[in-house]
């Protein structure tokens, strides 16, 4: 019976009981963004991508990593944002997510963070229905709110298959 009180304890932690989260910070153009730790593979220099007919703006083409190749994404133009950095003083940040392994163009990579949980919010209703899905979360790192990007709606599964 008390296993099962503990159990009933454990299964019921808050947000605020679990263990922070790691995070890789970056920047593009005036804007802080994170992803987590474990989603990121290599943090590499800008290669030009091989381009490709008929994909989506936001995505700049192929580049091949050590004999995978992987699409590239312009995650300002993603995101609908202006980058401060012209082209080729990019970083490539390559992220992995289930078995998918693509590159995100960001304009600088910052740090890493460790994020308390009570530090992490929802993404405030006002977001834009369209683009609420891009941004997963809000972490506020001393004076400075940071969002929290979800990987899986920058690079769609349909189009990560075509690539």
């Amino acid at each position: 019976m008390e296993a099962t009180g503990q159990s009933d304890r454990r299964g019921s932690r808050r947000a605020s009981d679990l263990p922070p989260s790691e995070m890789v910070s970056f920047r593009l153009g005036e804007q802080d963004f994170c992803v987590d730790i474990m989603n990121v593979r290599e943090i590499r220099r800008w290669t030009p991508p091989t381009a490709l007919p008929h994909t989506p703006e936001h995505v700049l083409g192929l580049i091949n990593l050590r004999g995978a190749v992987l699409p590239v994404v312009d995650l300002a133009r993603r995101l609908g944002i202006v980058a401060a950095e012209p082209p080729g003083r990019n970083v490539v940040i390559v992220a992995m997510l289930g078995d998918r392994v693509f590159g995100l163009v960001v304009d600088a990579v910052s740090d890493i963070l460790t994020v308390p949980n009570r530090a992490m919010r929802p993404v405030p209703a006002v977001a834009h229905a369209g683009d609420a899905g891009l941004i997963r979360g809000i972490a506020t790192v001393g004076e400075r709110m940071i969002r929290i990007l979800n990987l899986g709606a920058v690079l769609p599964p349909e189009q990560g298959e075509r690539a």
